[in-house]
């Protein structure tokens, strides 16, 4: 696998995504070289002319007006990290750190941040080594960017802390020596350089929304399966209607749905069976659009801020200046994730409602439950009861953590963002709809099969051979959950989408 070479202005989310999933090793590039050692220049001439900077020459926060000395600022930036270490909960998984790392170096690499090479050369080392330091979850306001968490990435950089080296969570001096890299003595503005910014939302955003845009494609392609065992009505998804109402995201669907449905002998016309179908299944275009819409406009702001300076003072070379702004402010992913959350949620919320009508005997025409013999089989009875309980949370989840603000180090950082709770909750709803999606495919399969399969559409026809190569038809009652998790693996690893795709043609919106 060729290396990601590291600009600062270029890192895209499939690049993310090689990183932290598929260990892809990076480097910087030289111009990002050169900017960094110009950027370390212009603060190492505000610690010599002792010019008031701050958190270069000062305290932080509400010590912004305490003066600190050159032989302190070594000391005060250690400080900084070990008193910033409180976070709480569990630990984010190996590719989320692996995330925040990666992210953090992209920041650095842009060269206004005045981090020493030889420190971001530490952060690339333990990210090629796989040294991962133990970042507990929660504890982070999103503003002054992720402190808490972000400390406890640095820690094992300084030799203390946690880490995970090949599969062992042992010491972080341990871990870094056994990698064989050296430990850091961080000097002026490092500590604040490698704290200060959004990169632990970040990166919980960027593979949540890498997951969503997939996503999105296995519940156009479930909803195309209910579409078959329901007999909907095909003439809802026409051109003609999405045109005089042209949202891309409902227009793309209705779009898709027609190329997932082609060829099929399981749809009907206006008429032929009822005259209209369900909201569910009619509006799908109008519901799954939505949500898309959402989930592109939230892609556009990860893709920017992956690649943006959220530190804080920023340094300015070419005017020699340390500015001190408020670029670690959250706001701008916490809200994007807020919205994410909700277009996920509202996936789960039709796609359970799809999978309802297929089981109620009084909507679908289909035997109670989707199976034979029903009494003495429950079939899919309680698989819908899962669904409702999933949706149901994903509601309490989908709450908005970005209208809330606790005022924090004595009002002077009197608003912050909650984005990595934001960021977290994201991500529950993403699985927890991954979850409801496969459902909803392993059930239109078997209602496909009791309704009798005429033949089914260019790009089902292989999802449901996918699906049947794992998944039996259900004849009497056996653990469902199997089944499930089968399904939802053929999600995760992209089988249906990819066997879709590869007969009835790329599905993008």
């Amino acid at each position: 696998m060729e290396k990601i070479i590291i600009t600062g202005n270029t890192l895209t989310i499939d690049e993310v995504v090689s990183v932290c999933r598929n260990f892809c090793e990076v480097e910087l590039s030289q111009a990002a070289v050169d900017k960094i050692k110009e950027s370390r220049k212009i603060v190492d001439e505000f610690v010599e002319n002792e010019d008031v900077v701050y958190g270069i020459t000062t305290g932080f926060g509400k010590f912004s007006d305490v003066s600190i000395s050159k032989e302190e600022s070594k000391l005060l930036q250690k400080n900084l990290i070990i008193t910033h270490a409180v976070g709480a909960g569990k630990p984010f998984d190996t590719e989320v750190v692996r995330g925040i790392i990666l992210l953090r170096i992209n920041n650095l690499a842009k060269g206004y941040s005045g981090a020493r090479l030889e420190t971001i050369q530490t952060m690339i080392d333990m990210l090629n080594k796989r040294v991962h330091p133990v970042v507990p979850q929660k504890g982070s306001l999103g503003a002054s960017g992720d402190l808490a968490p972000l400390s406890h990435m640095v820690l094992p950089m300084i030799g203390l802390g946690m880490a995970e080296y090949m599969g062992e969570v042992i010491p972080g001096n341990e871990a870094m020596e056994r990698a064989g890299i050296q430990i850091v003595e961080l000097t002026s503005k490092e500590g604040l350089a490698l704290i200060n910014g959004t990169q632990v939302m970040t990166a919980v955003g960027a593979l949540t929304i890498y997951d969503a845009l997939n996503l999105v494609k296995a519940s156009d392609i479930a909803a195309a399966l209910s579409f078959e065992a329901q007999n909907g009505v095909v003439n809802a998804l026409d051109h003609k209607v999405h045109d005089v109402r042209p949202h891309k995201g409902q227009m793309d669907t209705a779009r898709i749905l027609l190329q997932l449905l082609e060829e099929s002998k399981m749809t009907t016309r206006q008429g032929e069976i009822r005259v209209q179908d369900a909201y569910s299944l009619r509006c799908t275009p109008q519901v799954h659009g939505a949500s898309k819409d959402a989930i592109n406009y939230v892609r556009e702001r990860v893709e920017i801020e992956i690649n943006s300076v959220t530190d804080n003072p920023i340094i300015f070379p070419e005017t020699r200046e340390g500015i001190s702004g408020g670029n670690f402010h959250g706001q701008p992913m916490a809200l994007s994730f807020d919205f994410l959350g909700i277009a996920l949620a509202e996936l789960a919320n039709i796609s359970e409602r799809r999978l309802e009508r297929l089981v109620n005997p009084a909507l679908s025409g289909l035997p109670a439950f989707l199976v034979e013999q029903g009494g003495l089989n429950s079939g899919f009875m309680i698989v819908q009861y899962s669904a409702a309980a999933l949706v149901s949370e994903n509601k309490v989840l989908a709450h908005p953590a970005s209208v809330d603000s606790i005022p924090s180090s004595a009002n002077q950082e009197d608003h912050v963002s909650m984005g990595t709770i934001s960021a977290r909750k994201a991500k529950e709803i993403m699985e927890n709809v991954r979850r409801v999606i496969a459902m909803e495919i392993m059930c239109a399969c078997q209602g496909i099969d009791l309704r009798g399969n005429k033949g089914l559409g260019k790009g089902t026809a292989p999802v449901y051979e996918a699906v049947r190569s794992q998944v039996q038809t259900l004849t009497e009652d056996r653990p469902l959950y199997e089944d499930i998790n089968k399904c939802e693996e053929l999600i995760i690893d992209m089988s249906i989408i990819k066997a879709c795709e590869n007969k009835a043609g790329n599905i993008e919106f």
